[in-house]
């Protein structure tokens, strides 16, 4: 076996992953859970070594406009660039375009409330994710920027044609893989202890927060009444197979996945691995659910005042009553019961407008339109955006 990293100490044990799972696994979550992001940390490591004055306009001009555009580019640069325009066997303009179309098939509400009360919440479960933003001083006090600039990274990575080398879409997720690869040096020059965690925002913290993208999102949009096909979840998660690829994730912890059933086989062996829920898991969960309350007042016109019990009656539906105690979302069995009914109805209309194709096309266009609406609004600078080229430092 080749040689590897001490497992963390605060994760679960490699005898539990290798008993539960096999050898194989345990040698994978082993490799992940020591490692980030090799290309992008090198890069990051070649900037402070140029100077970022100068390093900076180089790395933001090859991601906007590729290797091709610059001259005698430097070494961990062009390797970067190199691998994200090497495009996988199964990309083709037919993925680009048309792989995300089962997306517009809800509306953006959909999107926003899945993407809060689902995905957002489970990624900041993870102790090792919550110690990262803590370290680095981007916990709770930026916690309703970053959600809202997570929305706007998803919206354009979403975007058909928007995953093309120099397309809004591509340029945003090479800018979020190199805010990544900073905050890993941030928190390790603050003092993250990797041998207790393992390397900070590792393998496995991405490919779990893949899966908070992917399964977690498309199992709480089912829980709202808007459920996908087969097909069309397989074209998404192949979508996503080359998002992941742009993001420096290894292609071992995620290409080959169709479907939630298979999604949620590998997802329980980086669950195993996570870790318990900490304090800050908790304070990250409340500001997330803050920050879309209004969301679901517009979506099913709940009572103002019955809004956020019934966020957390969705949330508790999601990620169940044992996780939901550990972060202190309380139970809303009024809200429940209410709920009950609404999205009932939210999921036989939208099983109307599947069973019509002009209406089903019309709902796919809305929603689509709606996204690039949102998007064209003028908005400040992301962090992704500031912190690609480390101007956070």
């Amino acid at each position: 076996m080749i040689e590897q990293n001490p497992w963390p100490t605060e994760r679960a044990g490699r005898s539990t992953v290798l008993a539960q799972f096999g050898q194989a696994r345990a040698d994978l979550m082993q490799w992940a859970l020591t490692t980030g992001d090799v290309l992008a940390d090198a890069v990051v490591a070649e900037m402070h070594q140029i100077g970022m004055k100068q390093a900076r306009p180089v790395l933001s001009r090859g991601i906007r406009e590729g290797l091709d555009s610059l001259t005698d580019p430097p070494p961990a640069v062009e390797a970067l660039l190199r691998q994200t325009e090497s495009v996988p066997g199964y990309v083709d303009d037919s993925l680009l375009d048309q792989g995300p179309m089962p997306f517009y098939t809800s509306p953006l509400p959909v999107h926003i409330i899945a993407l809060n009360a689902g995905s957002l919440i489970r990624v900041y479960e993870s102790p090792s994710i919550s110690k990262v933003l803590t370290t680095t001083g981007r916990l709770v006090d930026s916690a309703q920027r970053r959600i809202r600039e997570t929305g706007a990274w998803h919206a354009q990575v979403m975007l058909p044609g928007g995953l093309r080398v120099g397309q809004p879409g591509y340029v945003a997720t090479l800018e979020v893989r190199m805010l990544h690869a900073h905050m890993r040096r941030l928190a390790l020059d603050r003092g993250y202890d990797s041998s207790a965690d393992g390397c900070p925002i590792n393998q496995v913290d991405l490919g779990r927060t893949w899966m908070d993208f992917t399964l977690t999102a498309y199992t709480a949009e089912e829980l709202l009444g808007f459920g996908l096909s087969n097909r069309e979840l397989a074209d998404l998660y192949r979508y996503w197979w080359y998002i992941a690829h742009l993001l420096g994730i290894d292609a071992r912890l995620v290409e080959g996945i169709t479907g939630n059933e298979a999604a949620a086989r590998l997802d329980a062996v980086f669950q195993t691995v996570t870790g318990p829920v900490t304090e800050d898991s908790a304070l990250l969960a409340d500001a997330t659910l803050v920050s879309v309350t209004s969301a679901l007042h517009g979506m099913l016109k709940v009572p103002r005042g019955l809004a956020r019990p019934a966020l957390n009656a969705i949330t508790r539906r999601v990620h169940g009553d044992s996780m939901c105690q550990d972060l202190r979302i309380p139970a809303a069995p009024i809200a429940d019961a209410w709920l009950g009914p609404a999205l009932s109805g939210l999921a036989l209309a939208r099983d109307r407008r599947r069973r019509d194709p002009g209406r089903w096309q019309a709902a796919i266009d809305q929603n689509l339109a709606a996204t690039r609406s949102v998007l064209a609004r003028p908005d400040q600078p992301t962090a992704y955006q500031r912190g690609a080229t480390g101007s956070h430092d």
